[in-house]
C-alpha cells in the first residue's frame, strides 16, 4: 500500500518541519492558578526542553473556548517578541490543525519558529458539560440540537456510538477495553492523574452517564497547560533533542455536513473517513507502517471510531481491534501510551502529541531506572513501570472535535 501511495502522491511539505520542544504543567485539579500563569509555565518548559531562547521564537498560536489567555499576554510574560500570532476558538482537533497553520506561516516567511499552547482550568473553571463557572453561551447549530437534549459532548456523540453498536454488533465490553489498556499505560506514567488500572467489568458496571457511556468511558477533567514548538527541520538539529519530523497534517477536515453530520453520510462514520485521503498520501505511507497511535479519547468510543475510519482496521472491526491487545503496550500498535484523556489528563489533544514526540525520541518519562548518564534505561517491561515502545519510527495522532470534524498528524523519528 505504501509504495502505491508514494508513487502517486505529491510530497507537499513532507519532512520539512519538525517539533523540537514539548512542555506541560502537572495534570491537576484545583490548580489555584490562572490560565495565564499555567500557559507561561508550559511554554517555558517547552523552550527549556528544546534548549531555545525566547529571542529565537517569533510566532505563537493557541486555542481556547473562552477559557484561556491570549498569545500576546503569554508571549510578553516569557520574553518573546512576536512577528505572528493567532488565537483560535476550538478544543479537540485544534492541536494538529494549528501545527499545519504554523507550518504555513513559517513557509510564507511570516516567522521562523512557532509555539503552540493550550491552557485550561478544565475542572475548576469552564467544564465541557457547561456545569462550571463562565460556561460558554449557546449559539449556532447548538440552538437546534439543544432542544433534543444534546448539550454536552457525551449527549451529542452518543447517537453515533449507539448506531455503531446497532450496525456492527459492537459491545460495551469490547469498548471498555480502551479504558482498560489506557489505564494500564497510565499506571506507568508518573504524571497521570488516574494511575490505578481498571477492569472491563468495572467500566461497564460504573454508573451510566449517557447511554452507552458509563462514567469510566469518559475522560478525566483536569487543570493544565501544554505547549509544543515547531520550526524547519533543517534548523531542528541546532537544538537539544532528536526532532520529531512532520510527514503530514490534516486540519479540521469535515464530513459533508459538520453540524448535523448524520444528514450526509452514515452517522457511525466520522471525519477520519475523509481525512485519511489527505493524511496518508501526503505522508507517503499507510496506517500499517505506524508504530504508535494517539487517538483522541474524550470517550472510549472516540478512540475506536477514529482507528477504524483512518484505516487501522476495517469498518465494523473496531470493537475487535481495540479489545484484542493490539492497542496495548506490548501489542502490535499501542495507543495513547500516556493514558491519554481517559487517565493522564484532558488537554483537548496536545498531551497525546507530546507523548508521541517523546516516544519518537525514545525518552518517555516512566518508572524505569536511570542509567549512568542520568537518562532512563528503558526495560520494555510493561508490567514493571516501563511505557517506552521499542523501535518507534512512525507515529500518528488522530484529533477529534466531533463526529463530523477531525484533524490528524503523522510524525517520524528525525
Amino acid at each position: 500500500m505504501a509504495n502505491d501511495i508514494e508513487a502517486t502522491a505529491p510530497k507537499f511539505l513532507r519532512d520539512k518541519y519538525a517539533i523540537i520542544g514539548v512542555g506541560e504543567t502537572p495534570y491537576m485539579r484545583g490548580s489555584g492558578r490562572t490560565t495565564r500563569a499555567m500557559a507561561t509555565w508550559a511554554v517555558r518548559n517547552a523552550m527549556a526542553d528544546a534548549g531555545i531562547k525566547p529571542s529565537e521564537v517569533d510566532g505563537m498560536l493557541s486555542y481556547q473556548a473562552n477559557d484561556s489567555t491570549p498569545s500576546p499576554v503569554v508571549s510578553s510574560d516569557v520574553g518573546i517578541r512576536l512577528n505572528f500570532y493567532m488565537d483560535v476558538m476550538g478544543g479537540g482537533s485544534s492541536t494538529e490543525a494549528l501545527v499545519g497553520i504554523a507550518i504555513g506561516v513559517i513557509e510564507a516567511g511570516m516567522c521562523k519558529t512557532v509555539v503552540v499552547f493550550r491552557s485550561m482550568n478544565g475542572f475548576t473553571g469552564v467544564r465541557m458539560g457547561a456545569t462550571g463557572r463562565a460556561a460558554p453561551s449557546m449559539g449556532g447549530g447548538a440552538l437546534f440540537s439543544a432542544i433534543y437534549g444534546q448539550v454536552s459532548p457525551a449527549q451529542s456523540f452518543s447517537q453515533t456510538f449507539m448506531r455503531h453498536m446497532h450496525d456492527y454488533g459492537t459491545t460495551p465490553e469490547q469498548i471498555a477495553m480502551v479504558k482498560v489498556f489506557h489505564s494500564r499505560h497510565a499506571a506507568n506514567n508518573p504524571k497521570a492523574y488516574y494511575k490505578t488500572p481498571v477492569t472491563a467489568e468495572e467500566v461497564v458496571n460504573s454508573r451510566m452517564i449517557v447511554k452507552p457511556l458509563h462514567l469510566l468511558d469518559c475522560c478525566v477533567e483536569t487543570d493544565n497547560a501544554t505547549a509544543i514548538i515547531i520550526t524547519r527541520a533543517d534548523r531542528a538539529y541546532d537544538y537539544r533533542h532528536t526532532p520529531a519530523r512532520i510527514l503530514s497534517v490534516v486540519g479540521r477536515c469535515g464530513k459533508p455536513r459538520g453540524d448535523m453530520h448524520y444528514q450526509a453520510g452514515p452517522i457511525s462514520t466520522v471525519a477520519g473517513h475523509y481525512a485519511k485521503d489527505i493524511l496518508w498520501p501526503n505522508a507517503g505511507l499507510g496506517p500499517e507502517e505506524v508504530d504508535v497511535t494517539g487517538s483522541y479519547d474524550a470517550f472510549t468510543f472516540t478512540t475506536m471510531l477514529q482507528l477504524e475510519d483512518y484505516g487501522f482496521c476495517k469498518k465494523g472491526d473496531g470493537g475487535q481491534y481495540v479489545s484484542d491487545g493490539t492497542i496495548a503496550l506490548g501489542g502490535r500498535r499501542p495507543n495513547n501510551t500516556s493514558g491519554g484523556h481517559l487517565c493522564e489528563g484532558y488537554t483537548h489533544g496536545m498531551n497525546m502529541v507530546i507523548e508521541n514526540v517523546r516516544q519518537l525520541r525514545g525518552e518517555i518519562d516512566d518508572y524505569c531506572p536511570a542509567g549512568a548518564d542520568g537518562k532512563l534505561a528503558h526495560t520494555y517491561d510493561y508490567g514493571a513501570g516501563c511505557r517506552q515502545v521499542r523501535d518507534v519510527n512512525v507515529t500518528a495522532n488522530l484529533g477529534w472535535a466531533m463526529p463530523g470534524t477531525g484533524s490528524a498528524m503523522v510524525m517520524r523519528k528525525g
